[in-house]
């Protein structure tokens, strides 16, 4: 019923920019908790942004003033806005739906920051 599917994902140079998204069914977007998460190579997965049901939004420390995190309603899609990456950002980037307990996710999408 729910499915989170991520794309956008790819190689970018230090510096630069990128934007993933998510496609949601089984799901309204406008009534839910979304995130985003990554996980990079022998690293737990991290909290990266996140919207309320009300639209309001949170960051991680680490990526606060360079990211942002987005929805359409209409297109019922989540959107991750990522400027001035660093390579430390290198990680699959990972879609979230949280209900009743239970966690809902994406299959992720790559995104590698190189030079």
């Amino acid at each position: 019923q729910v499915q989170l599917v991520e794309s956008g994902g790819g190689l970018v140079q230090p510096g630069g920019s990128l934007r993933v998204s998510c496609a949601a069914s089984g799901i309204d977007i406008r009534f839910s908790a979304m995130g985003w998460y990554r996980q990079a190579p022998g690293k737990q997965r991290e909290l990266v942004a996140s919207i309320t049901r009300n639209g309001y939004t949170n960051y991680a420390d680490s990526v606060l003033g360079r990211f942002a995190i987005s929805r359409d309603g209409a297109k019922n899609m989540v959107y991750l806005q990522m400027n001035s990456l660093k390579p430390e950002d290198t990680a699959v980037y990972y879609c979230n739906y949280n209900r009743n307990g239970a966690d809902y996710w994406g299959q992720g999408t790559q995104v590698t920051v190189s030079s």
